[in-house]
């Protein structure tokens, strides 16, 4: 009767919006979230303190999404996972068994940024990543004030670093341009404004846009370079985009995906 208990499964959710998660869009594998409330069952009714079941909760949720743990032949995985808290606990079986073995440092640095390296809109990953930005209260690409909090719950569209019609007209296919690691959120208008512009010429002009504030504001209303290069950081933007070219897309993904893949790292490590 615990596993319907209203009250229980309203709590479950508010812990695993804390994560970032806060609209449904975000959530693709139901089989995560629905281990993920075992495993606050489990820790409510042995007892533990409120704050560390929060705590283990979102890095159970985080971890089985980024491994894709019950992506395959769920029912054997919940099996297993269950006869293992059994007889470690959750704690124990988590952080001394599955991190070490799932999340070492060669899932951060070389398996994650593989597995971003996909053109996949809805892909998983990127949701961790977007939670993340909205646990850190990040703001949306070249947005004074707007977070990506806001932009995500009022629906905001994520666009490409790269403009669409760039790559397109540089003769890249749909599965080249539209890659994750090639997506911001960002505002609209922001965006309309961008057009198709090669990197190198709108972050020059941002950069300008800093350096004399009286100018005419074309992307957003950042007029501070040290706000600027935060900006750039909480979006994970490498830091020579005012040079890049079609030349240098490739790199550039490459960039992008192992500053999303760090990001998602302190994320979990500080879930």
């Amino acid at each position: 009767h615990n596993f319907m208990n209203e009250t229980h499964f309203k709590r479950f959710l508010m812990i695993i919006k804390s994560a970032g998660f806060i609209d449904r869009s975000m959530i693709r594998s139901q089989n995560a979230l629905n281990f993920a409330y075992i495993v606050y069952l489990t820790l409510r009714n042995q007892n533990v303190e409120q704050g560390k079941i929060e705590q283990l909760v979102r890095k159970w949720y985080v971890m089985s999404v980024l491994t894709g743990r019950y992506s395959s032949s769920p029912e054997s995985s919940f099996d297993l996972d269950i006869k293992r808290i059994d007889e470690l606990g959750v704690e124990e079986y988590l952080i001394n068994n599955i991190e070490k073995a799932e999340l070492s440092d060669a899932f951060w640095q070389v398996g994650l940024p593989q597995q971003l390296n996909t053109s996949v809109g809805s892909s998983p990953y990127f949701k961790v990543y977007l939670a993340s930005q909205v646990k850190n209260n990040d703001k949306g690409f070249l947005s004074k004030d707007i977070t990506v909090r806001d932009l995500i719950l009022h629906k905001g569209d994520v666009h490409h670093i790269f403009p669409r019609n760039y790559l397109k007209k540089h003769g890249l296919t749909r599965g080249r341009y539209n890659q994750i690691a090639n997506y911001v959120i960002m505002q609209s208008e922001i965006n309309i404004a961008i057009g198709n512009k090669a990197p190198a010429e709108y972050f020059k002009e941002l950069i300008e846009q800093c350096k004399d504030p009286d100018r005419l504001k074309k992307y957003g209303n950042i007029t501070d370079m040290d706000e600027l290069r935060n900006n750039f950081r909480m979006n994970c933007i490498p830091e020579d985009m005012d040079q890049m070219t079609i030349e240098d897309y490739d790199r550039f993904l490459v960039l992008r995906r192992n500053l999303i893949s760090e990001k998602i790292r302190a994320y979990y490590e500080s879930l």
